[in-house]
């Protein structure tokens, strides 16, 4: 499992390895009950503190994206992937809501947004 931490990123780095692992996991490079890397270990491959690694398996843990067994590590937990869908279409939803806010306050038109949504889409 390879980690990229980008020291330029406004996102904390605890933050960074959660992201990353939750999408390792989200699109099957992690399978359930896959051992990830001992906090110790992942530390010293990143070059950053063990509390920061500690941090973000916390963060997956209490998420349920992990499992931690004492002695013996962590692993990634049988997965709820309908769960996980509807709280990213909620956030989707939210940040989309933002972006109609703005669009009205700025007297952008219905038919712009959705040729402005579209455009993006059709970049990916």
């Amino acid at each position: 499992m390879e980690i990229y931490i980008s020291n330029s990123s406004p996102k904390p780095i605890y933050a960074q390895i959660t992201d990353q692992i939750r999408a390792a996991i989200f699109d099957g490079r992690l399978k359930e009950g896959e051992a990830l890397p001992s906090i110790r270990l992942l530390a010293k491959e990143l070059r950053i503190s063990v509390i920061t690694t500690k941090r973000a398996y916390e963060d997956l843990e209490k998420a349920g994206f992990i499992n931690t067994v004492p002695g013996k590590g962590c692993f990634v937990a049988p997965q709820n992937l309908e769960l996980h869908r509807e709280e990213t279409l909620k956030k989707m939803e939210g940040y989309l809501q933002q972006a109609v806010d703005t669009a009205l306050a700025g007297g952008i038109s219905k038919a712009e947004v959705l040729a402005t949504l579209n455009l993006l889409l059709e970049g990916d």
